[in-house]
């Protein structure tokens, strides 16, 4: 399966997020064993809601600026913007059956 995720970067991040449709923004890093766990889950969940959710993945060593104004303190974690604002945030591994069930409330 292709990759149906988009690559996040501080310059482009508000406009990243600054949309009406749900964005689900992945942070990460490639020393990261967690995250690593994270790509099969988010990468067909990008695939399945593509027009009603943008999975995004930002790495926090490339692009240290948007992790630290939205104080991500560890990782994987995964922010939900819609609109430019926080919607909801989650933070560790979780199961693709689990992000949906935690996006229900946001995403058709």
């Amino acid at each position: 399966m292709a990759d149906a995720t988009v690559t996040a970067n501080d310059a482009g991040f508000a406009e990243l997020i600054g949309n009406d449709t749900p964005v689900l923004v992945d942070f990460w890093a490639e020393w990261c064993g967690p995250c690593k766990m994270m790509e099969g889950p988010l990468n067909e969940l990008a695939g399945e809601k593509a027009g009603s959710l943008t999975v995004a993945k930002l790495n926090v060593d490339d692009n240290p600026q948007t992790a630290m104004t939205y104080e991500v303190m560890s990782i994987p974690t995964m922010i939900l913007f819609k609109g430019g604002q926080e919607q909801k945030r989650f933070v560790g591994a979780r199961s693709k059956g689990q992000l949906e069930t935690e996006l229900a409330d946001y995403v058709g």
